[in-house]
């Protein structure tokens, strides 16, 4: 492989001969080969978007040369195009703060920048990854920035639209089974009936619910740390910096980010992505449930409950032919299960916040943006590959009402709890129904026991 040399405060280091990044990024990838997960690239496109708007405003302040801006922003905006995202080797698990992923994208920028003036890649002439494409920053508040730019983005191109389909497929569900009654269960034991639809309807609501809870985190999401630098007091940044920046990105994404109102809050902490993932995590737990209700109403299909029929989507056993499996409810379960962890991960992550900044960014990041895309397939899935295709397996719910036992609790107005109670008991010893019991004995049975159906609406 050919190097040429690349040199920083460290001293010299061999870099790539084709790679746009310089000594800072290779110091990175030879100290921090952890996991082998990098950065994410919603995180690195969110600094190119920075560094693309802080060249233009930096220009208009005239704090940088127009020639050297101009080739700072096109590079830049490449960077967001995706052009070089294989320039982004970088371990997620690095230094706390984000620096060697700054550094990434600072070099990479001031890379192209200079090949698009002198024709050669890399170096730090004319452009310099520090004083020119970093210039009025700090990786401790682009960095959090960044990090705030690619989950608000997530949340809005691809979690709400997720949710939204599974809420419509519920919803509609509901309606559709809207006459089927079968039993009840609490406690997984018989209890009163109930109809489909209504089961359903609780789905949706819960879907819903879970939209109104993203929503509400977006206004402290939209607060962007940028114009704090160091540790919050904005050394080194022109006055006007942060808010001109911050305009032109919301512009641009049509997402209404702002300064944030406290740069030593918006820097020392990271509550806003802790309560995000709080907002995540609830929304997993409902997906959670709504899963495992599926896989428990499908189950069967000859001896389990077989009052619903999911799709048929793959063989699901080696070695038991026709057995098919509730694959897409369990891959959401799954899911769900790593937004949970992903959650204890940004819990701890919060608790790093030691003074003017948070030393676990990046693990913050990663997991926020992780949990953001599970969810948003999770939804869109679970949508699409299960529920959508559901049907009602109406004599199934029709024969289980029939035959249970808290059908009794119909008759306690007029007979009171103890006799009922022993009209279920007796039931249960003889193999009758509840209705065969009370016939037995002359027990006139009242309309609402006979119109199960009608009671329920």
């Amino acid at each position: 492989m050919k190097v040429r040399e690349e040199v920083d405060a460290m001293g010299t280091i061999l870099v790539p001969e084709d790679a746009y990044y310089g000594a800072g990024t290779q110091r990175a990838i030879e100290n921090f080969p952890l996991s082998g997960i990098r950065m994410p690239l919603s995180i690195i496109h969110g600094l190119a978007l920075i560094k693309k708007h802080a060249a233009s405003v930096n220009r208009n302040l005239h704090l940088l040369d127009e020639r050297l801006a101009d080739a700072i922003v096109r590079a830049a905006q490449e960077v967001l195009f995706g052009q070089w995202d294989h320039q982004f080797p970088l371990d997620v698990f690095q230094t706390g703060s984000g620096t060697s992923s700054n550094m990434n994208v600072n070099e990479v920028i001031a890379g192209r920048a200079n090949e698009l003036l002198t024709r050669r890649v890399g170096g730090k002439s004319p452009v310099h990854p520090n004083d020119h494409v970093n210039l009025c920053q700090s990786s401790n508040d682009a960095v959090p920035s960044a990090i705030h730019i690619a989950a608000f983005e997530g949340i809005r191109k691809r979690l709400l639209p997720g949710l939204e389909r599974l809420h419509q497929s519920l919803a509609h569900k509901s309606e559709t089974f809207a006459d089927v009654v079968k039993i009840g269960r609490t406690h997984l034991q018989d209890a009163v009936p109930l109809t489909l639809g209504q089961e359903f309807g609780g789905y949706a609501r819960q879907v819903e619910l879970g939209m109104k809870r993203i929503r509400a985190v977006e206004e402290r999401l939209a607060e962007l740390p940028l114009g704090g630098t160091a540790v919050g007091t904005g050394v080194n940044a022109h006055p006007r910096f942060a808010s001109k920046v911050i305009s032109a990105i919301a512009s641009e994404t049509g997402y209404p980010f702002v300064e944030a109102e406290n740069h030593f809050e918006a820097q020392g902490a990271r509550d806003a992505s802790v309560e995000t993932s709080g907002a995540l995590k609830t929304l997993a737990v409902s997906l959670t449930k709504i899963a495992n209700d599926i896989r428990w109403l499908s189950c069967g299909p000859r001896t389990g409950f077989a009052e619903i029929t999911i799709p048929s989507l793959q063989p699901g056993s080696s070695i038991m032919p026709g057995k098919v499996n509730p694959v897409i409810p369990e891959s959401v379960i799954q899911a769900a299960a790593q937004v949970f962890g992903n959650d204890v991960a940004i819990t701890m992550g919060g608790q790093a916040g030691n003074f003017e900044l948070n030393v676990m960014m990046p693990l913050i990041g990663y997991n926020l943006l992780q949990s953001i895309h599970l969810l948003s397939n999770a939804s869109a899935v679970l949508a699409e590959k299960c529920v959508d295709g559901i049907s009602a397996n109406r004599e199934k719910c029709t024969s289980a009402v029939e035959k249970s036992l808290a059908m009794a609790t119909y008759l306690v107005p007029e007979i009171g709890y103890d006799q009922a109670s022993g009209l279920a008991k007796e039931a249960f010893r003889t193999g009758e129904t509840v209705r065969e019991v009370a016939e037995r004995k002359g027990i006139e049975l009242p309309d609402r026991f006979n119109d199960v159906t009608g009671n329920l609406k």
